[in-house]
């Protein structure tokens, strides 16, 4: 059947009830599928189509379920299902059932639907990839749907998930500009209890279906929920930053600010503290009973798991064991340049991973273990965006409207955050894109990864592609937050080589030396994630080739292969992404020759949005062939 279209209010009333905060709890997302005529009044009021509404619905389910990150990216009410700012995510098992029935449920109707233009085509495929994409498999009802990754296998670990990022969020993104902002923001705090206790029961679920995180995995939860409720209440980020912006707001009493003070103050202590107390000691129960093993594999089905995160988050068809021979191979290539600039500058003791510990350890390259020496680190990762962003105009001929800003992880936050991390802006601009950088171990951040971390996190990386998706505003919502794995990771490493070739690294072999040395790194991911997956690695084997592979100090390759102990398949798309783009990037030179523009490409790729890379790769055969016959 072919449709026609949809009044504007007819698609609301259907997939928009949860405006009504007394129906909230349930947003409708069934489209009505048959065709719909209505007379036009005298002043028209645009008309949405049954693949929009489905667009919208999508948006609507996903907002709705996690209006955490709703406050991440500031969006409309409308586009969100609804009033959001006062609730907290839940995630019991019934809840995150009914969110991944929905988004399946949404493309069974988007298949039914018949388009031929070219924009609907594109809109349609990929939506109903990021359908899939965010529902994860049928075949598990485990974990929870992460808005990052896709289907997380473990809603309880030591790195992300719902006891991690809705907090943080929080903290960092919920704005308080009225009383009534404070308001919401206060019972989002009284509502921790209903929250945890929601978690605790997807945990409960998942425990009794057998998967249970491995016991190393859970020792580590256990200390990082620890640090997250060791500081004084009134010193916590949920408070501080609660009181910062309400001690501004103009109007308001120093009394009443007081009162609210105190009343964030109470919902701390009695609901995060104490719930979070009681998932400190679900974990230690469930010590007796999780494996030593570090494997997905060992838990149950767990190489089906892992056969369809390879597909998800890898993005390739390529089997586990010839991904591993894949980095094998690459680490062998990389660490022959690496040798050649070791060499070059006097270093040719040990193996290519001996001599970088040794390079970690020099002074030179060391920042002072102070407060003075982390501001330090703050200040250089700000000079190298503003160096780039000055040379940006020669290979990129679109500039993303939102700004990106260095942090580094609260204290409450070091144990678990890896090295560094980014964090999408908000819609509005409000909230720039940001930065975020680990500082628990100065010696984990030598002066000469730094550039390379910038330009991976910030600019041409991750801040310079996630703000143009988000900026592509004719895309349906759902596209413009896409995260596939492999996309959103190669580039950010393609970035690195694109720094390179910039010239960035000209006149600094150190620099170039820890470009090389991040490649690796994502190269030895491909090498160790199968393994542990795979080919059942233990955690030790794991972190002795890591380390020796790499030279990278202990810290950090602890917390790495513990990260992909707990997110299989994540590790791979960064080599994967970044070599089908490099591909890309030369099937169309050759090509195009003379005519080829680096400026069009990037273009291409990036104002597209997020894609999945058998997409990318239509696009880009596609753009190769109007370019010849043009």
């Amino acid at each position: 059947m072919k449709f026609k279209y949809l009044s504007v209010g007819l698609v609301f009333s259907v997939f928009l009830l949860g405006c009504q905060d007394q129906v909230a709890d349930e947003p409708a997302v069934v489209v009505e599928q048959t065709e719909v005529k209505v007379e036009a009044p005298v002043e028209a009021a645009p008309v949405i189509t049954p693949l929009q509404a489905n667009f919208a619905a999508s948006a609507a389910v996903l907002f709705h379920a996690r209006p955490h990150y709703a406050t991440v990216l500031g969006v409309d009410e409308s586009i969100a299902g609804g009033h959001y700012s006062h609730r907290l995510d839940d995630y019991s098992p019934a809840a995150e059932a009914q969110l991944r029935s929905k988004l399946r449920e949404i493309n069974q109707q988007l298949a039914s639907i018949e388009v031929t233009d070219a924009t609907d085509v594109d809109n349609q495929k990929v939506m109903m990839n990021l359908n899939r994409y965010f529902s994860g498999n049928e075949a598990f009802d485990i974990g929870y749907v992460d808005l990052w990754m896709g289907l997380s296998p473990f809603v309880v670990n030591q790195i992300n998930g719902p006891l991690i990022d809705v907090p943080n969020n929080i903290a960092t993104n919920q704005k308080i500009n009225s009383v009534a902002d404070a308001e919401h923001y206060l019972e989002r705090l009284d509502g921790f209890d209903a929250f945890l206790q929601s978690v605790m029961a997807k945990l409960d679920a998942d425990t009794a279906k057998g998967w249970i995180a491995p016991k190393v995995i859970l020792e580590k939860t256990m200390a990082g929920l620890n640090a997250f409720i060791a500081p004084e209440v009134t010193q916590h980020p949920l408070y501080t930053s609660f009181e910062k912006q309400v001690s501004v707001l103009e109007g308001v009493s120093q009394e009443e600010k007081d009162n609210m003070y105190k009343l964030a103050a109470e919902h701390i202590e009695n609901g995060v503290y104490t719930g979070y107390r009681l998932l400190i000691e679900s974990q230690k129960q469930l010590l007796d009973k999780a494996t030593t093993e570090s494997g997905i594999w060992a838990q149950p089905n767990g190489a089906a798991y892992y056969a369809d995160a390879v597909k998800m988050l890898g993005d390739t068809d390529l089997s586990p064991e010839q991904i591993h021979q894949l980095g094998l191979n690459e680490v062998d290539r990389i660490s022959a340049e690496m040798d050649a600039i070791l060499v070059a500058n006097g270093h040719t003791e040990g193996t290519v991973g001996e001599r970088m510990l040794v390079i970690n350890d020099d002074p030179q390259f060391l920042y002072e273990d102070s407060a003075e020496g982390r501001a330090e680190v703050i200040a250089d990762l700000n000079g190298y965006i503003d160096q780039i962003n000055q040379r940006m105009d020669e290979l990129f001929a679109t500039k993303p409207p939102y700004e990106v800003e260095v942090r580094s992880f609260p204290k409450s936050r070091e144990a678990s955050a890896p090295g560094g991390q980014y964090s999408s802006p908000s819609l509005d601009g409000s909230q720039p894109g940001i930065y975020w950088i680990n500082l628990r171990d100065i010696k984990a951040v030598p002066k000469f990864d730094l550039k390379t971390l910038t330009y991976h996190e910030a600019n041409p990386g991750h801040h310079w592609q996630v703000a143009l998706n988000l900026a592509q505003d004719s895309l349906p919502m759902v596209r413009r937050i896409a995260p596939y794995n492999a996309y959103v990771e190669g580039w950010a490493l393609y970035s690195e080589l694109v720094a390179k070739e910039m010239g960035m690294y000209d006149g600094d072999p150190y620099g170039d030396l820890g470009r090389l040395k991040a490649e690796l790194f994502r190269a030895v991911r491909l090498v160790v994630d199968t393994g542990l997956h795979h080919k059942k690695w233990s955690r030790e084997a794991a972190i002795k080739y890591m380390a020796e592979t790499t030279g990278t100090v202990d810290s950090d390759v602890v917390a790495e292969i513990e990260r992909y102990m707990v997110w299989p398949g994540q590790a791979l798309g960064y080599k994967m992404g970044m070599i089908k783009i490099v591909e890309l990037r030369q099937t169309a030179r050759d090509a195009l020759g003379e005519h080829f523009d680096i400026k069009a490409f990037h273009d291409l790729v990036l104002l597209g949005g997020a894609v999945p890379m058998a997409i990318l790769e239509d696009n880009v055969n596609a753009w190769i062939e109007s370019q010849q016959v043009n």
